[in-house]
């Protein structure tokens, strides 16, 4: 496939008040080793209260490029805010990625590379590595990372295998498919006041594999996630974990089997955790096993609200 000057490739940022990273996940998109004519910019303002809005129109009207989008989604929540964006995009790939996310400098060559040599895989996605600010805290582990946008999948191209999806900060789309089912599920909105329903990426490629079939993993496709340590409350953690079993509860509906399954398998999930946590403690890490433990009991708590 010979490549022209078209748009390939719409990048779509949801942004909610975040002035202090929007133009850092800007500038790492313009910063690509593909050709800027090969792609578009499209960030789409999710109601911002700070200056993200009049930030990202100052520093817009100093570059050379025009392939830069800003849109305003009123609807909150970040679902709704994709699919806005998804609706203005030009390219054939829909690659979708975080307001506080640094994409490396092989990013897009990458994705759009695996996209042509497999036009039949209709989605796909790739690692994302926390960038604690200052340091990551002592409390911290591999699964409560995950809470904060952590995703490796190891190092090789592979299928997602069952039940397995990328993350929301770093995935990729077709948009003939992204738009045969309809886009993310609004009533799994993300973020919505104070507020999690969360798991729109998950419900997204669930039904775009039920659809379409297997999704894969690209280890060169890469961003950082900027993470703020000071905002690692316990509140803010338990609106994340929460949020994810909130998300499950809409997903699933009102089908009594599979909501008992769901509620079982956290309940498996839980113990665990606590075999996990006293594996911390009777290795001299025990600021590590509370929050592990924590994690899994709010995600329980959203889930039966």
């Amino acid at each position: 496939m010979k490549l022209g000057n078209e748009i390939k490739i719409s990048v779509i940022i949801s942004s909610y008040n975040r002035e202090r990273y929007i133009i850092k996940a800007v500038q790492s998109l313009i910063d690509q080793n593909l050709s800027s004519s090969l792609f578009e910019i499209i960030v789409v303002d999710n109601n911002s209260s700070d200056g993200t809005v009049e930030k990202l129109n100052s520093y817009i009207m100093n570059l050379t490029t025009n392939h830069i989008l800003i849109l305003n989604e009123p609807k909150q929540g970040s679902s709704f805010a994709r699919n806005h964006g998804a609706d203005f995009a030009k390219g054939d790939l829909l690659v979708f990625m975080d307001d506080d996310a640094i994409a490396n400098a092989g990013f897009l060559e990458n994705a759009l590379k695996f996209y042509i040599k497999h036009p039949e895989v209709m989605g796909f996605g790739g690692k994302i590595i926390p960038k604690y600010n200052p340091s990551e805290p002592d409390w911290m582990s591999p699964l409560v990372a995950s809470l904060v946008g952590r995703f490796d999948y190891g190092n090789n191209i592979k299928r997602f295998e069952k039940r397995k999806y990328p993350l929301e900060s770093n995935m990729a789309v077709s948009k003939a498919a992204f738009h045969a089912i309809s886009g993310f599920n609004t009533s799994i909105p993300g973020v919505k006041g104070n507020m999690r329903i969360g798991g729109e990426g998950k419900d997204l490629f669930f039904r775009l594999v039920e659809r379409f079939g297997p999704i894969f993993y690209l280890p060169d496709m890469v961003v950082d996630h900027i993470i703020d340590v000071e905002k690692l409350t316990p509140e803010y953690m338990y609106r994340v974990a929460s949020g994810i079993g909130r998300g499950e509860r809409v997903r699933i509906g009102s089908t009594t089997m599979a909501l008992v399954s769901k509620f079982v398998e956290y309940i498996y999930k839980l113990g665990g955790s606590v075999a996990i946590g006293f594996y911390y403690f009777i290795t001299a890490r025990p600021q590590k096993a509370w929050p592990l433990v924590k994690f899994r009991i709010d995600v329980i708590k959203g889930f039966i609200e």
